[in-house]
């Protein structure tokens, strides 16, 4: 079977991507509603081979100088056959991600996949801070 990567949001399997980051270590208990809101305000990768959604990809960007990798992951039956290469070179490769200056991302267990698509630590984070909340 052929594997097909996807920006359309209608192709988006949402409940299939709901049911895998709901019980993720960084997602976990993300409403389905919430799954749907992020969808609806990002540029999302739907990964399938055939008809079957396997993984999934989504850029928090302004398409034209600033990126947030989220949300990655090739579900556990598909692991080890270089589909989360093909995916982010896919994510790498789209006009609007291409261009960016800067793409930045989160992650507690992939940096080897990460490091040989060309990312690397940030050198200097005395400039960046954040905001955070409990969840309302």
């Amino acid at each position: 079977m052929d594997i097909r990567i996807t920006t359309e949001p209608g192709e988006l399997d949402v409940p299939f991507i709901h049911a895998f980051l709901s019980r993720s270590y960084w997602a976990e208990g993300r409403s389905l509603a919430d799954v749907q809101r992020c969808i609806d305000h990002s540029l999302n990768f739907g990964m399938f081979l055939g008809t079957t959604p396997i993984g999934y990809a989504r850029v928090v960007t302004d398409r034209t100088v600033f990126g947030y990798l989220m949300d990655v992951f090739i579900t556990e039956a598909h692991r080890g056959q270089g589909h989360a290469t093909r995916l982010m070179r896919e994510v790498l490769a789209h006009p609007d991600i291409a261009r960016l200056r800067v793409l930045r991302l989160g992650t507690r267990d992939a940096h080897d996949l990460y490091a040989r698509l060309g990312f690397r630590p940030m050198e200097d984070t005395t400039n960046m801070m954040e905001l955070k909340r409990t969840t309302t």
